[in-house]
């Protein structure tokens, strides 16, 4: 087995398990270290010695690579994949199947784990049609959101990368403002396929403020999805967070009128929007894009959880924007 591939593979199904950042990184820095080298240029260097004294390269990477070097599938692979051989959640399997896409994830271009290249080859391996990628906004400084001018910089990677078998489509995952406006340009926000509209701060603000605040995104002529709806947290390592408080009623009516489509966001220490709050936005005639919100490739499979709680709360499959095919997508996109 090649042994790049092998390393990157156990970082997946890390991701996928929700595996400490630090133990997957080290599988990552492996792989990028010995990516340089040919097959037997590594076998040398494992044969010798000098992998081993690598800086880098730990005890239990050096033995994936020994391992995958020797023809093997390595062991430490093999064992993750067994454990992972189940769909991370079984509910919804039908819906599950319809899903062609996700309109967003994030990068190293802000708070995101790799390359854009990195998570479209991810993508295009769970048989994507297709894969927006929604970095944050300048606002948000804590996860390093692009300022108009790195965005137009990442515009033009993305132009230039050749994606295989999936769409990417570009994107950007945009601040709604204390005011109610994005923080973008609308200039720049025109040239997005994927606008992702989400509250970040002061999510404990009152009910009259915080419906006026996500009024506001809705109604802004370039959003198409409302993301993480209500900011609550349920599990994970950031602790929980209760949801914000907003008039529901006022917030999917303005999302029906506008064609904004609810995003299920499919973390599990998100599961945002809660149940009850699926169910009303169903009832007031909204769309939904179930996504991942993925920092990482391993997180990508985390459609699984979305379509389970979309199913189980009975979203039909036409009513939701990532089983649509991409002409039909980027026609809505468009509007």
């Amino acid at each position: 087995m090649e042994p790049v591939a092998a390393l990157n593979e156990i970082a997946f199904w890390l991701e996928r398990e929700l595996a400490p950042s630090f133990k997957v990184q080290a599988f990552r820095k492996a792989a990028a270290i010995i990516a340089p080298l040919d097959t037997a240029e590594v076998a040398a260097r494992v044969a010798d010695g000098r992998l081993k004294r690598t800086k880098g390269i730990g005890d239990r990477t050096f033995q994936v690579i020994w391992q995958a070097v020797d023809g093997e599938v390595p062991a430490y692979l093999a064992d993750l994949r067994e454990r992972n051989a189940e769909p991370l959640d079984a509910g919804g399997a039908e819906l599950r199947a319809q899903l062609r896409g996700d309109l967003h994830s994030h990068t190293e271009w802000s708070d995101g784990t790799v390359p854009i290249e990195v998570m479209a080859a991810a993508a295009a391996t769970l048989g994507r049609e297709y894969q927006a990628i929604t970095d944050h906004s300048p606002t948000l400084t804590v996860a390093s959101g692009l300022s108009a001018e790195r965005l137009e910089e990442q515009l033009d990677v993305i132009a230039g990368l050749d994606t295989g078998g999936v769409t990417l489509l570009t994107g950007i995952e945009v601040d709604i403002l204390e005011d109610g406006t994005l923080d973008q340009t609308p200039a720049l926000l025109d040239r997005l396929d994927v606008v992702v509209a989400s509250v970040h701060s002061k999510l404990r603000a009152d009910s009259r403020t915080m419906t006026a605040r996500m009024l506001g995104g809705i109604r802004a002529p370039h959003t198409n999805v409302l993301g993480h709806v209500t900011g609550r947290l349920v599990q994970g390592s950031r602790g929980t967070r209760p949801q914000s408080e907003f008039d529901a009623d006022a917030v999917f009516a303005a999302c029906a009128e506008h064609g904004v489509a609810v995003e299920i966001n499919s973390r599990p220490e998100r599961q945002d929007p809660p149940d009850d709050l699926i169910r009303r936005a169903l009832d007031a005639g909204c769309l939904f894009s179930i996504d991942t919100d993925a920092h990482a490739p391993g997180q990508l499979d985390f459609l699984a959880y979305g379509a389970a709680r979309a199913a189980a709360n009975g979203v039909p499959a036409e009513r939701i924007v990532t089983t649509w095919p991409l002409p039909r997508l980027r026609e809505w996109l468009a509007k």
